[in-house]
């Protein structure tokens, strides 16, 4: 396995190290419950053991961390001077789900810009507590925050503008929460930590969703004019742990998105070569190597756990059908979520749909080779799925 440069001197993360520089930066002391614990020394762990951390990489993950557990310590303080917080009701109508790279991010941007809906946004994904000072409602200095965060991004991998859209003010994947609470695959997007997404496979992550919905109520909270919508996530990795969602929202639809893996697996390598490029030293064959296997694990997890849900709660949505009738299969959707569609809603959608197609991004290029997949290989490990799903 490669190791660090020599030249690359970084000090080993430290659990203490990081909290301080939390509590530092909030002026406040109280995590709330110490669960997050468990997962973080995992993380922590494994990336000093595993990470091939580059020095930039070293500092992104450190900032990750920190501003995320910053954000906890702000919350926990605003529920005690504010307990209704506690008691705003979020409603989540729907999650998307399935293999990444299905459409699953402009699926979930044309649903929550209907009339009746919304989602966390990415700059509330990065920070989901308001900075001191912030205007309620008026989250300059955070959208400033994430809008920089892009553009440091795109300097260093531009090819991530083609891969996936990044907005700050757009509707992301709830896993950029959890993952500051070290229970998702987010943490390991830009650190190579396959010892850690081993051990995360068997770990229980319902107090991370525990806490997902506190923090949909804070989200609620800052913002009022969410009260009356209802909540749309969306996140690929809930694939393999499909049954927690569900279980954590127990009214929420259950939304398949489905694309032949033959695309989608090379396309998804290649997001991941690419983010893996801002922080970490990783070939593009070891996230082939590593990330075609885990994608087969992830969809049979998922295949075993869509039986014990049960299919009332699944409704199934192919890439193909969208990219001829979006309008139609948005409200497919919606009126299982009992969103009531009518002309005004129409043309809601369809402006949304003017300003986000495909051809508005560079083309994204994702030769399997160049990750060392087989064609023949992915249609091998996903046959039973693209009987079913891909026809």
């Amino acid at each position: 396995m490669a190791t660090q440069p020599e030249d690359i001197a970084t000090p080993p993360l430290d659990r203490e190290t990081l909290l301080q520089r939390a509590r530092d930066r909030a002026q406040l002391a109280d995590f709330g419950d110490l669960w997050f614990l468990e997962p973080m020394d995992q993380l922590i762990a494994a990336s000093n053991r595993e990470g091939r951390l580059t020095a930039d990489g070293h500092a992104a993950q450190t900032e990750s961390i920190v501003k995320g557990l910053t954000s906890r310590l702000r919350m926990v303080e605003d529920i005690r001077r504010h307990p209704e917080i506690l008691d705003e009701q979020v409603e989540v109508a729907g999650i998307i789900l399935g293999l990444p790279r299905t459409g699953s991010t402009i699926f979930q941007r044309l649903l929550a810009s209907a009339p009746g809906m919304t989602g966390i946004r990415w700059y509330e994904a990065q920070n989901f507590a308001p900075f001191p000072g912030e205007e309620r409602g008026h989250p300059v200095e955070r959208r400033a925050y994430a809008q920089a965060m892009i553009d440091g991004w795109l300097q260093v991998a531009p090819e991530l503008a083609s891969i996936h859209p990044l907005d700050p003010d757009a509707p992301d994947e709830e896993i950029l929460i959890l993952g500051q609470m070290f229970v998702s695959t987010m943490v390991e997007a830009m650190n190579f930590v396959p010892d850690f997404a081993g051990w995360l496979n068997g770990y229980d992550q319902s107090k991370g969703h525990a806490d997902l919905k506190t923090i949909l109520q804070y989200l609620q909270w800052q913002d009022p004019a969410r009260r009356s919508r209802k909540w749309i996530l969306k996140s690929p990795s809930n694939l393999p742990y499909a049954e927690i969602a569900a279980a954590a929202f127990p009214d929420a639809l259950l939304i398949m998105t489905h694309r032949d893996p033959v695309q989608t697996v090379p396309s998804y390598v290649s997001m991941q070569a690419a983010l893996y490029k801002l922080s970490a030293t990783v070939s593009d064959h070891e996230v082939g190597a590593f990330w075609f296997p885990r994608l087969v694990d992830w969809m049979q997890r998922f295949e075993a756990a869509r039986a014990r849900i049960g299919e009332h709660r699944f409704i199934d949505i192919d890439y193909r059908q969208v990219a001829r009738e979006p309008l139609a299969q948005a409200e497919r959707v919606l009126s299982r979520m009992g969103i009531a569609v009518d002309a005004g809603m129409e043309t809601v959608l369809n402006e949304f749909l003017a300003g986000n197609k495909r051809e508005q991004r560079p083309t994204h290029d994702y030769a399997p080779e160049r990750f060392g997949l087989d064609e023949e290989a992915i249609k091998r490990a996903f046959a039973a799925y693209r009987t079913r799903y891909i026809g």
